[in-house]
């Protein structure tokens, strides 16, 4: 069996453990959370390290993409160099494949039209392509990194606007703190609604689920939801605030998803390959082989 471990700096409340198939292998999936403490994630990784076949990094980024540039969080870069055997992702990788499949999966599948929809992207240098196959969809969409990330009321409308944004602002944020501009520990369970407006005007939301969680309104009436990981508390405080549609995009694996750091993280170990040998084509195939698909659930029916 292999044994998948992603370190969050999220919410210990958050902590799942299971057992998954993927083609031959069988794994051991495993979330444990450390409530925003950097230091407990570094020993826990060095602890581990060498005796699971794959870390996640989970409640931070180590990369983010906006066009054909990759920046790299200093806090995060500290935590991940704890694994000197282990491979360690952080999600990344997969992101630009797995979240770009998504658009097309749910046009293809679910008949859903993406041209001239409304679309709230909470934060799209954290989701460079799935920000781009919404954009090559036709979808009217909103990038609320600077609301969002850092509580300016600038909404960016293009990728163009995106990238010159990143290229400014990237080598900064990514030399601060993570907890300054992203919700990490028991922070991941509050909501603090902002921006009411821009959630009103879209049809679908997307991007990071603790980001949505964080910032989104009472009323969630008939929206489609695009996101990451999710539990079944997260499920319920959805279809209250009248969520319509919930898309996932990894599978769900023993009663909730989890996030695609720990995805990438199989994926990793399933090819025995570090993660810098592997392309976005065997990414892609990858995927495929295994038959990944996105989680569907549909609150309305």
């Amino acid at each position: 069996m292999k044994r998948v471990v992603s370190i969050s700096l999220g919410s210990s409340k958050r902590n799942h453990k299971t057992v998954v198939k993927l083609g031959r292998d069988t794994f051991c999936i495993e979330r444990i959370g450390v409530d925003g403490d950097k230091q407990k994630a570094i020993e826990l990784i060095g602890n581990l390290d060498g005796s699971v076949d794959a870390f996640g990094l989970g409640g931070t980024d180590l990369y983010i993409y906006a066009g054909n540039r990759r920046y790299t969080f200093r806090e995060s870069a500290k935590i991940a160099a704890a694994a000197k055997i282990t491979p360690i992702v952080d999600g990344s990788g997969l992101k630009n494949t797995l979240e770009r499949r998504v658009v097309n999966y749910l046009a293809r599948h679910e008949d859903i039209r993406f041209k001239r929809k409304p679309v709230l992207v909470m934060c799209a240098v954290d989701r460079f392509g799935l920000a781009e196959a919404l954009v090559e969809a036709g979808s009217q969409t909103v990038f609320g990194d600077l609301m969002f990330g850092l509580g300016l009321e600038l909404p960016i409308r293009t990728l163009d606007g995106l990238a010159r944004l990143a290229r400014v602002i990237a080598p900064v944020i990514t030399k601060l703190p993570v907890r300054w501009f992203y919700p990490t520990g028991d922070r991941q369970n509050e909501t603090k609604p902002r921006f009411r407006a821009y959630f009103a005007a879209a049809e679908m939301i997307a991007g990071d689920f603790h980001f949505i969680r964080r910032h989104m309104p009472e009323c969630l009436d008939g929206k489609l939801i695009i996101t990451n990981t999710v539990t079944a508390e997260d499920e319920l405080l959805l279809k209250e605030r009248g969520v319509r549609t919930l898309v996932t995009t990894t599978p769900d694996m023993g009663g909730r998803s989890f996030g695609t750091n720990a995805l990438e993280g199989m994926l990793v170990a399933a090819a025995g390959k570090r993660p810098e040998e592997l392309t976005a084509n065997e990414y892609e195939n990858l995927l495929n082989e295994f038959g990944i698909a996105p989680r569907i659930k549909h609150f309305d029916r």
